[in-house]
């Protein structure tokens, strides 16, 4: 019983046509948002200022460069798959056909860091800049862990705001994929607008002198290691931020619902991908000269893009409150299409038979995988509701690099096992771009701290654990 068998080609697209699988309803237009709903959130708004305090300084937009670049050749890698093998489950599909089933599990349970997770994450960050909105209305007790206790000896009970959006983002993917594609666009459509506003405003109060010296020095106190200044610090740096682009391989998770796979999903991978991109060295551009980059390791740590407004564009105050719900509305874009990605992923493998059958159970009516969406809330809304987000740290960034690695490894290895499959759409310069992405994302994964590598690594060794004892004997390949 090999740990190595794979699923051939010809398998895998006989599952995508049976009957009663996932509706095809999605098209590029509706991709490039979900890429850009999934992209756009937390990260541009939150590490940014992070990245540049701690590693990169102003140089945080050549940071921002190298993480999209890295994203650009694994996004090359995933669009050829998606459009060769247009199935829902993303990189744990494409390491099944590839590198075989222990590899296609190791793959899945590491998405799990990136989807579930960081839903998880995202939310009680919603749940934050809710109440900063509503000028703190809602009793410290109901909007933080029991773990947490606020200055005045309050204790929390549960985070009711973080359980309350995942639950109607849960109700909104159960309805549909069409309906949360919509509902994402609309979301979009507002926070690209602040983000542009945002940029366009602030360009006209950038202090030249906050971009100078351009990258952190050597010898800067508090800024010792090899990741911390220079350009070993734009490669921290991109490490921090590498967040931000998390998200645009969710894209490749819903090809089992697109029209036109072979056509729409290079589409939706690069063309989010590339608006986001530009969209980000922007946004930092203008952050880092707004405010100087040492401000937000103290004063300016918090709610770091309001600060800048709020204390150098003078006049433009509520734009602040624009950035906070704009900050609201792609972390709720975000949830979405985290925990669309997670549930398509285990539905997928519970096909396999990987994972009990009732991860990919479907709605009768609404075609969706209703019950693993529900299984998904109530562990998601348990981490949301229960734990602080802090204890996440950058566990979902190693979750989604470790995919692209497997990815781009896979798309090699295809080329050189099966040259004559049809390919739709084709990556360019193999295996140098695939080789290129393997490097980059493995240098971005050894940038960040030793603290996140071992809890990845204990996640690991736990679903380890469960393939061996469970998903080994079970799948549906356990006879060949």
């Amino acid at each position: 019983m090999s740990i190595f068998r794979k699923k051939s080609i010809e398998y895998l697209l006989q599952q995508a046509g049976e009957a009663g699988s996932l509706k095809r309803t999605l098209t590029a237009t509706s991709l490039i948002g979900l890429g850009i709903g999934a992209i756009i959130g937390a990260g541009l708004f939150v590490r940014t200022a992070a990245a540049s305090a701690e590693a990169a300084g102003p140089a945080v937009t050549l940071s921002f460069i190298i993480a999209a670049v890295g994203c650009l050749f694994a996004g090359l890698c995933y669009a050829e798959f998606a459009a060769m093998i247009p199935i829902a489950g993303s990189a744990y599909t494409y390491a099944y056909a590839t590198m075989g089933e222990f590899a296609a599990w190791t793959i899945g349970w590491a998405l799990v860091l990136e989807y579930a997770l960081g839903a998880a994450t995202v939310a009680i960050g919603w749940s934050e800049y809710l109440n900063n909105l509503l000028g703190g209305a809602i009793p410290f007790q109901w909007c933080h862990s029991p773990m947490e206790t606020s200055a005045a000896g309050v204790q929390g009970i549960l985070n009711a705001p973080a359980l309350i959006v995942l639950l109607l983002v849960t109700a909104l993917l159960i309805k549909g994929t069409e309906e949360s594609a919509r509902i994402n666009a609309i979301i979009v459509f507002v926070k690209v607008a602040i983000v542009i506003g945002f940029i366009a405003i602030g360009w006209q109060f950038i202090n030249p002198a906050n971009h100078t010296p351009f990258m952190i020095p050597d010898g800067m106190a508090g800024h010792e290691g090899i990741f911390r200044h220079g350009w070993g610090g734009v490669l921290g740096g991109a490490g921090i931020v590498f967040f931000a682009f998390i998200g645009f391989d969710a894209v490749s998770t819903a090809a089992q619902e697109a029209k036109n796979p072979a056509r729409d999903m290079p589409i939706g991978i690069l063309g989010s991908l590339a608006v986001c991109t530009v969209l980000y060295v922007l946004f930092g551009h203008v952050l880092t000269g707004v405010a100087n980059w040492q401000e937000f390791a103290t004063a300016g740590k918090e709610a770091s893009v309001a600060y800048a407004i709020q204390k150098y564009m003078i006049g433009y105050e509520w734009l602040g409150t624009m950035v906070t719900v704009a900050i609201l509305a792609g972390f709720t874009s975000v949830i979405l299409v985290m925990l669309l990605g997670q549930s398509r992923v285990f539905y997928s493998m519970a096909k396999d038979g990987l994972l009990p059958n009732l991860f990919c159970a479907l709605h009768p009516k609404f075609r969706t995988p209703y019950k693993c969406n529900m299984l998904l809330f109530v562990f998601v809304g348990a981490f949301a509701a229960f734990i602080p987000g802090s204890m996440a740290g950058d566990l979902t960034s190693i979750g989604t690099l470790f995919a692209f690695v497997v990815v781009c490894i896979g798309t090699w290895l295809m080329r050189r096992t099966d040259p004559g499959r049809p390919r739709p759409f084709k990556t360019p310069l193999v295996p140098l771009v695939p080789i290129l992405g393997i490097i980059i994302c493995s240098g971005m994964i050894i940038s960040l701290d030793n603290r996140t590598q071992l809890t990845a690594f204990l996640w690991m060794i736990f679903g380890f654990a469960i393939y061996f004892l469970y998903s080994r004997y079970h799948s549906k390949l356990a006879g060949e």
